[in-house]
C-alpha cells in the first residue's frame, strides 16, 4: 500500500509533489525531509502512488551523497543523517513510521531553478531537435539520432522552479543568470554538469546510463556557498537506461516513470488532473524502481525495510 504522510506532532512547513518538509523546533538550522509515494508525471501528481517509492528515493538519495564528494572536489550538500533526531519531538512511533523515508537536512535558501542536465536527446528535447536542430534554443550537431549522445558532452539546460501546480518552463542558460545572477548561475552550471559526469560515470559501471537528470541547489548564506539539495540522481529525477539494451534511433527500456510517461500521453491522459494510475503500470513502475536502486546502490529495498524495521 502506498505510504500518505501523516501529520505529525512538529510543524509542517511545505507541501511538494512528492516530499513534505517539517520544521525541527529543537534545531532550528535544520529541515526534516519525508518522502511520500506520490508520482508525479509532466507535473501532474497522480491520485494513487507507488508503494516504498518514498523509501527508494530517499534511500538512493542517501547514497549518492555519501558518494558524490569524493569524485566532485569541492561539493557541499546539505544531508546530515537519515531519518529525525531523538530529540526531534516526534513520537518513537512517528519516527519509526518514516525512518526509512526521511532525512535530516541543512537549511539552505533555494536557488528558484531547476538545473537539468542532458546527455542523450530524448523526450520533449527530441521533438525540438527534429524540429530547429536545437536543445533548449542552443545549437547542437547535425545528425543525431533519437536518444542519442550528445557528442559534444552533455548540456546544462535549466528551467524555472514553479510554484506548486504551475508548470516548470525551460529557459535558456542565460535566462538563469537573470534570475539568479552570473556567479552563482555559473556555479550552478559548473557543479551540474560535474555531478552529471561524474554519477552519470557511476552509473555506467554499474550498468544505467543517466540520459538526463534535474539537481536543485541552495545558498549557503554563511559561507556563499552553492549547496547540492533535495532528491540526487533517483528514478523520480532522472532518465535510466538499462546499458544493455541501449540502442540509439529508438525509445529505450527504462528504470524511471517512462512508462508511466507513456501511459498518460497514450490514454490521453497528459497533463490531466484526477488520474488514477493503472495497476498493472504502477506495478511495472515499482519493479524499474527497485531494479534502478539495486543496481546503483547494492542494496534491496528488503535490506533497508529490515534495517529500519
Amino acid at each position: 500500500m502506498a505510504f500518505t504522510t501523516p501529520t505529525l506532532s512538529i510543524p509542517h512547513l511545505a507541501k511538494g509533489k512528492v516530499r513534505d518538509l517539517f520544521c525541527l523546533p529543537n534545531h532550528p538550522d535544520t529541515l526534516l525531509f519525508v518522502a511520500s509515494d506520490r508520482i508525479s508525471a509532466y507535473d501532474v501528481v497522480l491520485t494513487n502512488g507507488i508503494p516504498n517509492k518514498g523509501v527508494l528515493l530517499t534511500q538512493l538519495t542517501a547514497h549518492w551523497f555519501s558518494v558524490l564528494p569524493s569524485l566532485v572536489p569541492g561539493l557541499k550538500h546539505h544531508f546530515l543523517n537519515l531519518g529525525a533526531p531523538a530529540d526531534s519531538g516526534l513520537s518513537e512511533d512517528e519516527r519509526k513510521a518514516i525512518a526509512p523515508r526521511s532525512m535530516t537536512v541543512r537549511k539552505l535558501k533555494v536557488f528558484p531553478i531547476e538545473a537539468i542536465v542532458r546527455g542523450y536527446i530524448t523526450g520533449s528535447v527530441w521533438k525540438e531537435y527534429e524540429k530547429h536542430g536545437t536543445v533548449h534554443g542552443i545549437s547542437v550537431p547535425a545528425g543525431i539520432k533519437q536518444c542519442g549522445q550528445l557528442p559534444g558532452g552533455a548540456l546544462y539546460t535549466p528551467s524555472t522552479k514553479a510554484p506548486a501546480g504551475e508548470h516548470d518552463v525551460n529557459i535558456h542558460p542565460d535566462e538563469a543568470i537573470k534570475i539568479v545572477g552570473e556567479k552563482y548561475a555559473k556555479r550552478i552550471e559548473e557543479l551540474s554538469l560535474a555531478i552529471y559526469k561524474a554519477g552519470a560515470a557511476y552509473a555506467k559501471e554499474r550498468g544505467i546510463i543517466i540520459a538526463d537528470t534535474k539537481f536543485e541547489f541552495g545558498h549557503d548564506l554563511e559561507t556563499d556557498e552553492v549547496v547540492l539539495i533535495d532528491e540526487v540522481l533517483t528514478s523520480d529525477s532522472s532518465r535510466f537506461w538499462p546499458l544493455d539494451t541501449y540502442e540509439a534511433g529508438r525509445d529505450q527500456d527504462s528504470f524511471d516513470k517512462q512508462i508511466l510517461r507513456n501511459w498518460l500521453t497514450e490514454k490521453e491522459l497528459k497533463g490531466k488532473e484526477g488520474v488514477e494510475m493503472d495497476e498493472a503500470i504502477a506495478k511495472k513502475t515499482a519493479e524499474r524502481y527497485r531494479n534502478a536502486f539495486t543496481m546503483l546502490s547494492g542494496k534491496t529495498i528488503e535490506d533497508v525495510l529490515k534495517t529500519d524495521g
